[in-house]
């Protein structure tokens, strides 16, 4: 363990270090650095034709405004810094729990958090106050996710529950990985009385995590301060320059190297002027002191002439910008059709110094759940025992589209019915009043198979807390068609079926992953029937079928193309009776692979395959993902103007291609939409080239060219041209697969092939991912990137990019805080980018122009004098 204390610095200066730091900030400037030049010129009698403070009044003015500004924003930062450092924790010390800061908590420390506690840094969850030490913990800060997550101690250390004696004499030695930033992974292990105990990410509570719904818990330190998994996953804080910033700096440059050649022109004027005609002129212009020679003249008169003609330098160029700009930043402010009333939330430009950037951007990057939809899902159709349900029919049988006027089904008579659920099809409830087998079957395996977490703070006031929303969303439709999830321990699931509650005993829940793609329960019934129910994606459950629902599984395929040409989110369900004596052989096999310290994702994986077989189709589900307003509008005329999104999400991979579908990004008419789901990096680089030979056959020629070129100079790499796609593609891209992308000359190869498709969508991807593709796009393409997001898990990618745009959503203010620009709803980018962004970037360019034509028009005066006046200075 480093013994880390736990407290964060976000800020860059202090009380000694502002003056210094930010006068060598400013002084990076040129123009700024220039005028430095010029004052110390003025300061030498034999040079100077102007007074000293002619200098040093606007140098002063111009470092003034922006020192105050730069010292404001990291007052700010303090503030926050101090905010946080400074919350309380109990920290239990010499069997006592004594109130100390967050920022001197430290490795190996015990500590208390309490309901609706922020958790102070990672830690080893110890015990709770709920039953078999479980925890449930809300994630939004992390990954953006508001559904509530389940965290459970181990048994050995859940028996220590508040008792601070034994909490004090606990001695247990903790091995586990170094700091890193992955928010999924934990390893290590507990030696406790000399018996090994394996620790996964199920046993911790990782800083920016909030307890909800226990009352109490304790945990040990395992990672404090900046090497937390959520410090490790923030990012830096960049310094953001326009391209127009980089401009000014290059037109000053030019500028100089004109004053330089104005000057020395005049001063050979001047030497040759002084030996040829100066002697006649002698008895009342008479050379200064100690010039001696025409030549030594010229020189003086060089150093004159810089200060006469420092005009043509533009100092108050970067405070009119900055006016300009802040002028700009209030028509964002001021936007009526920017503001969204539902919520009362304005656009708000929360810099002053990007808005002309705005109308350059090239690449979006931007989250999905909450920036590009609501969040809000709806279950909205179903197919059981080959027979579709959600659509409405007419007498005649046509189909009728729903809208407000379309009658709903009338749950009044289920008391537990959830009264924001609407349903149309009144057939289902017929069915299931019906006490039809396969539809009861149906809503049982939907409350019986998921890890929804209910609420029941008064009687029949029930409220779901699901871990992601589509559960949430099938637990509530079961709820609603009578088959009600009520109650669950760690070995009991309690459901009210029609009016009667029983409960089932759990005997095992095989975990959802990417890999599985599927989800399982095996219960017993409280009449000793043994099933297994599961729920999953189409492609891998279909293989898990009997032979005998082929003819029910081409009925259901039918449907679930429908379902998925609506744009809708659907999983497939199914079922398996198991036999007891099989069952208890396969339970004692299951025990060994969980307490497993090598391999135990492997071995029970074999176990899940080996039960999950032959099962029983029962049908599909179809889900509403309900997009933002204007969602779909925005996407097409964002890639009208020829801007590319990339969609980077923390969402499995048939969530975010569903979407992709229902806003546009992807469609039916693309030539082809390629996967990347490789797990070594040679299987990522050649499903990666795979893709580029069918987009365009001749673009290999170079690409070990390329490859060469990228070796030799990592460091400052070759900006890769824009290569076209003989077609229009999407690509996909699984964040496993990401983590070798982004590697070595890899990368390269990701780049090549993303920027030759039309859209682009990352799934799974951790927030370091999601900021270290923006860095790629940076780094190899010439072109400004913009990242738009709503959680904190968005953060990184919004410091990262050239511009930054928070969306205030439901996910709390980490994205807002930390963005240059932020509005309520996405499809307000288009006109931020084609409104603001174009309309700035032109009013800055016309002014850019006038104010060099000013200039020169000004100082080219004196020149011109020059050679009426002997050339010279005075």
């Amino acid at each position: 363990f480093s013994l880390q204390n736990n407290s964060i610095k976000t800020s860059k200066y202090n009380f000694f270090t502002f003056l210094p730091l930010n006068l060598f900030e400013q002084f990076q400037r040129i123009a700024n650095a220039y005028f430095l030049f010029l004052l110390i010129l003025q300061l030498i009698p034999q040079i100077s034709s102007l007074a000293w403070f002619t200098t040093v009044v606007p140098l002063v003015l111009v470092l003034a405004v922006s020192g105050v500004k730069d010292a404001i924003d990291d007052f700010n930062r303090h503030k926050s810094d101090k905010h946080v450092n400074n919350r309380p924790v109990q920290v239990l010390i010499n069997g006592m729990l004594k109130d100390e800061k967050w920022m001197n908590v430290q490795v190996g420390d015990i500590i208390k958090l309490e309901n609706n506690n922020f958790v102070t840094a990672d830690l080893l969850l110890l015990s709770s106050s709920e039953p078999y030490s479980l925890t449930y913990i809300e994630t939004a800060e992390l990954d953006g996710e508001t559904n509530l997550k389940v965290k459970q101690a181990l048994t050995v250390t859940a028996e220590l529950g508040e008792d601070l004696q034994k909490l004090t004499e606990f001695n247990g030695e903790v091995k586990c990985e170094a700091p890193n930033n992955k928010l999924d992974k934990f390893t290590g292990t507990l030696t406790l009385r000399g018996e090994k105990y394996a620790l996964d990410n199920e046993k911790m509570l990782l800083r920016g995590c909030t307890i909800r719904n226990t009352e109490w818990c304790f945990g040990l330190v395992i990672y404090a301060g900046p090497d937390t998994k959520l410090m490790q996953n923030s990012g830096k804080t960049t310094f953001k320059r326009t391209s127009i910033d980089r401009l000014m700096n290059v037109l000053v440059l030019v500028i100089f190297a004109f004053l330089a050649l104005m000057c020395l022109i005049l001063a050979i004027g001047n030497g040759i002027w002084e030996y040829d005609k100066g002697y006649y002129f002698q008895v009342y212009l008479p050379w200064a002191e100690g010039v001696n020679s025409a030549s030594y003249s010229g020189f003086l008169m060089f150093w004159s002439y810089v200060i006469i003609l420092n005009t043509v330098v533009p100092i108050s160029l970067y405070v009119s910008v900055e006016i300009i700009r802040l002028g700009n930043s209030f028509y964002i402010d001021w936007d009526r059709k920017m503001y969204y009333p539902l919520n009362d939330t304005p656009a708000q430009a929360r810099t002053t110094t990007l808005n002309e950037e705005l109308g350059q951007i090239k690449y979006v990057f931007s989250d999905k759940t909450g920036t590009l939809t609501q969040n809000i899902m709806c279950f909205n159709k179903c197919s059981i025992n080959g027979k579709s349900y959600g659509d409405v029919y007419d007498m005649s049988g046509q189909r009728i589209e729903i809208n407000e006027n379309t009658e709903k089904v009338d749950f009044s008579y289920n008391q537990l019915a959830d009264p924001k659920f609407a349903f149309y099809d009144h057939s289902l409830v017929e069915a299931v009043k019906l006490s039809d087998v396969p539809t009861h079957r149906f809503f049982r395996l939907l409350s019986l198979c998921h890890t929804v977490m209910p609420e029941e703070k008064k009687e029949g006031d029930l409220v779901y807390q699901a871990q992601s929303p589509d559960e949430g969303a099938l637990v509530t439709a079961a709820r609603n068609f009578g088959f009600v999830f009520r109650a669950r321990t760690p070995e009991t699931i309690t459901v009210m079926e029609m009016g009667e509650i029983k409960i089932y005993k759990l005997l095992a829940i095989l975990d959802f992953n990417n890999v599985r793609k599927r989800m399982s329960v095996i219960v017993r019934s409280p009449e000793g029937d043994l099933t297994l129910y599961c729920k999953g994606a189409d492609t891998i459950l279909y293989e898990l079928l009997h032979s005998s629902c082929d003819s029910l599984k081409e009925e259901t395929t039918e449907h679930l193309n429908e379902f998925a040409g609506e744009g809708l989110r659907t999983l497939v369900v199914a079922y398996k009776n198991l036999d007891e004596d099989y069952f208890q052989d396969w339970i004692g096999r299951h025990h060994e692979a969980s307490t497993a310290l090598e391999g135990r994702e492997d071995k029970l994986s074999e176990l899940y395959e080996e039960i999950e077989k032959d099962l029983m189709l029962l049908g599909a589900t179809a889900i509403e993902d309900k997009l933002q307003d204007g969602v779909p509008q925005t996407i097409e005329t964002l890639a009208k103007a020829n801007i590319k999104i990339w969609v980077l999400t923390g969402d499995k991979q048939e969530t975010a291609m569903n979407i992709g579908y229902s806003c546009n990004l992807l469609n039916d008419d693309m030539e082809d939409v390629f996967v990347i789901e490789g797990s070594t990096s040679d299987d990522v680089l050649n499903e990666l080239r795979n893709a580029r030979k069918k987009m365009k056959p001749d673009s290999f020629l170079d690409s070990d060219e390329i490859n060469i070129q990228f070796k030799k100079s990592s460091k400052n790499p070759k900006v890769i041209p824009d290569e076209q796609a003989n077609g229009v593609y999407g690509l996909v891209i699984t964040g496993h697969s990401l983590a070798y992308a982004l590697e070595g000359n890899l990368e390269l190869e990701l780049v090549r092939t993303a920027c030759m498709c039309k859209v682009v969508i990352c799934c799974r991807v951790t927030p370091l991912q999601k900021a270290q593709v923006v860095e790629l796009v940076k780094k190899y393409k010439k072109a400004v990137t913009l990242a738009i997001g709503d959680g904190a898990n968005d953060v990184s990618m919004i410091k990262t990019a050239h511009i930054g745009v928070g969306i205030s959503g439901q996910e709390g203010m980490q994205a807002v805080l930390s963005s240059d620009f932020s509005f309520a709803q996405f499809r307000y980018l288009q006109r931020l980018l084609l409104v603001h962004g174009r309309w700035s970037y032109i009013r800055m360019c016309k002014f850019l122009k006038y104010f060099f034509y000013k200039n020169f028009a000004f100082t080219l005066v004196h020149f011109w004098y020059g050679f009426f006046s002997g050339f010279s200075a005075q």
